[in-house]
């Protein structure tokens, strides 16, 4: 999750977080499952990114069953798509 002033470097942030294999739930909102070498990168990669002085990014950890428990209102996220498994369609 974050809250980032500049316009490029909140769309590289979203780039980073995509390629990361994260899904966005909100605009600047995205969830998924990283081992703790991959979110040690995406960090790394973030702070390069950001202004520490004007900008904000939270990184939660979240099990599988807390995210099962999670209670979702409204347009919400479908919780299907994030999960450990590989997803391909074959055209």
């Amino acid at each position: 999750m974050y809250d980032i002033e500049n316009d490029k470097a909140r769309t590289k942030v979203a780039k980073v977080c995509k390629q990361a294999g994260l899904y966005r739930v909100q605009f600047s909102v995205f969830l998924g499952t990283l081992d703790k070498s991959r979110k040690d990168t995406l960090q790394l990669q973030i702070e390069e990114l950001i202004n520490e002085e004007s900008d904000s990014v939270y990184i939660f950890p979240m099990s599988k069953n807390e995210l099962q428990e999670t209670v979702l209102l409204g347009q919400a996220f479908d919780k299907k798509l994030i999960t450990d498994e590989v997803n391909a369609l074959f055209l």
